[in-house]
């Protein structure tokens, strides 16, 4: 742990001068690839939950319902984005974060954080459809559109639980309260993506689910938004 620190302090200050924000997003996958037993745990979660899944219900390939289908994939995404983001302010020390406070502006570090974890969650639900299809079948019928709700929902997943991570950090029992701050925030963005990707499996006409990929996108940028207007307060406390 001690080592790791010093490596992320070294690097910092060699690399802060050129682009703050490039560079706080390389630390996270330097922190990330360092410590690969996180992430190999997140993939290993990913693929247990679709197992047990397949093996509770004890079907073929291709006999589950389509609309079961749906559901079951976002209840797993949910819960792998809850392991994976969560913890994205929850395991930074008091101490590493004041140093952070000494170099970044707070606007840069959020937005930092935000598309760090975006680009995992992508990588995460690319990972699962994958390994889900082949374990459950694949009924989407619009596949590339059924891919773009993947990853704007991702996006607005990540979104959501980096800010609620920074909130439940600054206070006790910081895993319990992303849970309960999480649900609320999450409920709305999951009723939009999972009617979508309903469209997507269905093959409906897409000029027919415009709307909600338009409150889909008005929610991700409202979510990004409040992160980067209040984080600032947050972070001086």
């Amino acid at each position: 742990m001690v080592s790791r620190l010093v490596a992320n302090i070294i690097y910092l200050h060699r690399h802060m001068k050129n682009s703050s924000l490039i560079t706080l997003i390389k630390k996270e996958f330097l922190s990330e690839w360092r410590q690969r037993y996180a992430l190999n745990g997140i993939i290993l979660y990913l693929a247990s939950t679709i197992f047990v899944c397949y093996m509770s219900f004890n079907l073929k390939v291709g006999i589950i319902k389509p609309i079961t289908w749906n559901a079951l994939y976002w209840i797993i995404i949910l819960f792998t984005a809850t392991n994976a983001v969560a913890k994205s302010f929850i395991q930074e020390s008091q101490g590493r974060l004041l140093y952070y406070y000494s170099l970044v502006k707070p606007e840069v570090f959020i937005i930092s954080k935000t598309i760090y974890y975006g680009l995992l969650m992508i990588v995460m639900a690319l990972i699962g459809l994958i390994f889900y299809s082949f374990v459950m079948g694949n009924p989407v019928q619009d596949l590339p559109f059924f891919l773009v709700v993947v990853a704007f929902g991702s996006l607005g997943l990540s979104s959501a639980l980096t800010m609620v991570s920074a909130i439940a950090s600054k206070a006790p029992n910081s895993h319990t309260l992303v849970a309960i701050l999480s649900f609320p925030t999450l409920i709305p963005l999951l009723l939009i993506v999972i009617k979508l990707s309903k469209s997507a499996l269905d093959g409906l006409d897409r000029s027919g689910s415009i709307d909600e990929f338009v409150t889909l996108l008005a929610i991700n940028v409202i979510t990004f938004t409040l992160s980067y207007l209040l984080f600032p307060y947050l972070w001086r406390s």
